[in-house]
C-alpha cells in the first residue's frame, strides 16, 4: 500500500481500531522533549549550534576580560573593519576596547553588533534574549553579523525561564535567519544576521 492509499483509507473509516491503538502508543512512548544530560551541557549546546540548520560559530573565553580581543579577531577574520555596535552594558564599560571602534547606534547596514544572551539552550541550540534599558532588540536584527556572548547554558526551554527576576519581554534566536522563498534558494540572512558568532564564557 502505498503512503497516498493509507492516507485515503483512513480518510475512509477503514483503519482498524487495532491499528489506531498501536499508533497512538507509538506516539506516547516518544518522549515529549529530547533528553539532555545535565553533565553535558556545553558539549550538547555546542553540537546544536554546529548543525546547518543553525549554522553558528563559536568560541570560549575564559572571562569578560578576553571578550575584546575574541571581537576584534573575529571581525579581522570576517574581513570587517574594527568596528562594533555595542548595547549601553555596564558589563563592557570594564573592558579594554583600544583598537575598536564602539557605537550604541545601529545603522541599517550594520556589519556587526554585540549583544549578550540571557542564555543558551541546550535541546535546541536557542539563544535566549530579554529586552531591557542596556539591552536593545533592534540591534540584533539589522547587523550583517551577530555575535552573542552566553554566559550560562540550560539543559531544556522551560529552564531558561527560571531564577532571577523576568524581563518586560524576551525573544528566542535559533541560528541565522533564512529563506527559500527566493526562486525556490535557501538564502542565509534574508530577516536577519547572516553569520552568527557565540562566545562562551565562564
Amino acid at each position: 500500500m502505498t503512503p497516498r492509499d493509507a492516507i485515503l483509507s483512513r480518510l475512509g473509516g477503514t483503519a482498524t481500531t487495532a491499528a489506531i491503538d498501536a499508533e497512538a502508543t507509538a506516539l506516547l512512548i516518544a518522549p515529549e522533549r529530547p533528553r539532555v544530560d545535565p553533565a553535558a551541557l556545553d558539549e550538547s549546546f555546542l553540537e546544536m549550534l554546529t548543525l546547518p540548520s543553525i549554522a553558528a560559530t563559536v568560541e570560549r573565553i575564559g572571562s569578560l576580560d578576553q571578550l575584546p580581543r575574541a571581537v576584534a579577531a573575529y571581525l579581522a577574520a570576517q574581513g570587517l573593519p574594527p568596528v562594533l555596535c555595542v548595547p549601553p552594558d555596564p558589563r563592557l564599560a570594564a573592558q579594554d576596547w583600544a583598537g575598536l571602534t564602539l557605537h550604541d547606534r545601529v545603522a541599517p547596514d550594520e556589519n556587526a553588533v554585540l549583544a549578550f544572551a540571557r542564555c543558551g539552550v541546550a535541546e535546541t541550540g536557542s539563544l535566549v534574549f530579554e529586552t531591557s534599558p542596556t539591552a536593545p532588540m533592534l540591534p540584533n536584527f539589522l547587523a550583517l553579523h551577530h555575535i552573542v556572548v552566553v554566559p550560562r547554558i540550560v539543559a531544556q526551554l522551560e529552564d531558561a525561564m527560571l531564577g532571577g527576576s523576568q524581563p518586560r519581554a524576551h525573544y528566542w534566536v535559533t541560528g541565522v535567519s533564512g529563506t527559500t522563498d527566493i526562486e525556490g534558494t535557501y538564502v542565509r540572512g534574508a530577516h536577519g544576521p547572516r553569520f552568527l558568532h557565540v562566545i562562551l564564557t565562564a
